[in-house]
């Protein structure tokens, strides 16, 4: 992966995007510990994506979350709520102290995401379900004749589902070039480590081989981010980026730490521990 060079002007928006991405894990934290409940783990590790997209990419208005000619972003991995719902309230859709009304009951705000909630584009639930649902949604603006991107988020773990690769065959044979997907490569899911439930491989090459244009970034780095995302401007038909990315990155005991797919910091010296390393580290 080149080294981005962009503009004076972009850079610092860099840098400020970073900030933001450094609230939304405080607020992933925040969010968990508070419900006792959640998904900490995938959240941290799609956080740069997500905070990149929203507050750099993706063109949305939180006055109007159903704009009709607003990018559409769909979370697969829809687990991952606490981060979609941090980077939606920073953004305005929502005031942020309703995230910590998060899995209550009679909150919106549950463990996967829905569409009551403001600026989410699909209900999540069952796994490798969204991919499908994005095509759908790419395919809409090519019969409506609008010009809206459709960006989605797909888990490694789901891709084990035969309906991602199904779906992956569509959105080649449509020649989508307004979807552009992230694949969450943090490399664990429910049970365990990946490549030993059930060997993943070389994702970049047998997307390329189902016809999508295909790349491989460092998901944490918003320079890379910002590079492959101005390469897929100039792509033909879908986009697959492959982000190596660490699952609970930025706190030390949940990184890489299956155990965190779905548990919150165990109690307030954890809590105070994550949120001290957050701040720390970013």
């Amino acid at each position: 992966m080149k080294q981005y060079i962009g503009t004076v002007q972009e850079a610092l928006d860099i840098v400020h995007i970073k900030e933001k991405a450094k609230e939304v894990r405080k607020l992933i934290i925040r969010m968990t510990y508070e419900a006792k409940s959640g998904h900490p783990g995938g959240s941290l590790s799609a956080a740069d994506i997500l905070t990149y997209l929203y507050f750099r990419e993706m063109n949305v208005d939180p006055r109007n979350p159903d704009w009709a000619d607003r990018d559409r972003f769909v979370l697969s991995k829809g687990h991952a709520s606490p981060g979609l719902y941090a980077v939606l309230a920073l953004k305005g859709f929502f005031p942020i102290d309703h995230l910590m009304t998060f899995r209550k009951l009679g909150s919106d705000l549950q463990g996967h995401v829905t569409r009551h909630v403001p600026g989410v584009d699909m209900t999540a639930g069952s796994l490798g379900q969204g991919l499908g649902n994005a095509i759908g949604m790419a395919l809409a603006a090519r019969l409506d004749g609008k010009s809206y991107r459709v960006f989605a988020m797909i888990g490694d773990g789901e891709s084990n589902e035969g309906s991602i690769w199904e779906a992956a065959l569509s959105a080649n044979h449509w020649k989508l070039s307004n979807l552009i997907v992230f694949l969450d490569r943090n490399m664990i899911q429910l049970d365990g480590f990946t490549e030993s439930i059930l060997a993943l491989g070389d994702l970049e090459e047998k997307f390329r081989y189902f016809g999508w244009a295909t790349r491989t970034i460092d998901g944490h780095s918003m320079e890379e981010i910002a590079e492959v995302l101005d390469w897929a401007k100039y792509q033909n038909g879908p986009k697959m980026i492959i982000a190596k990315t660490v699952k609970g990155k930025g706190v030390s005991f949940m990184e890489n730490n299956p155990d965190y797919h779905g548990k919150p910091p165990p109690d307030e010296k954890k809590f105070e521990q994550a949120l001290k390393e957050i701040e720390e580290g970013f």
